[in-house]
């Protein structure tokens, strides 16, 4: 198809632009996969499930191809990462010291600023 936007002659003789369109639910993808390509919310997949990727940045018809797969596969490799839990640590007891000897040692500048009394 052709591409959209400035362009000039060029855009207007030559059909350089790609459509690229998945059909997620159908795919051999494992269902994990599925079922998280689908949560995302990107306004590319439609309510049907269908991914779909316009690639129209380059003057060629092959690299604009290039694009729309590499674009997918950033989204695929975005919906398969998990990120690691989260395990809550206690802080050590010497943190927890030394935390409480900085309060101790403000405290006491603090102090110092105050009037003296006779």
């Amino acid at each position: 198809m052709r591409s959209q936007g400035a362009g000039g002659q060029n855009v207007n003789k030559v059909e350089s632009a790609v459509h690229l369109r998945f059909d997620i639910p159908s795919s051999s993808l494992p269902e994990v996969l599925k079922e998280r390509l689908l949560a995302l919310k990107d306004r590319r997949i439609t309510a049907a499930g269908v991914l779909i990727i316009k690639a129209q940045r380059y003057r060629t018809q092959e690299k604009n191809r290039e694009d729309a797969l590499h674009r997918m596969d950033d989204l695929l490799a975005k919906a398969m990462h998990f990120p690691a839990t989260r395990k809550a640590t206690k802080p050590t007891r010497a943190s927890t010291q030394k935390r409480l000897e900085g309060k101790t040692r403000r405290s006491g500048v603090k102090e110092a600023r105050k009037k003296v009394e006779l």
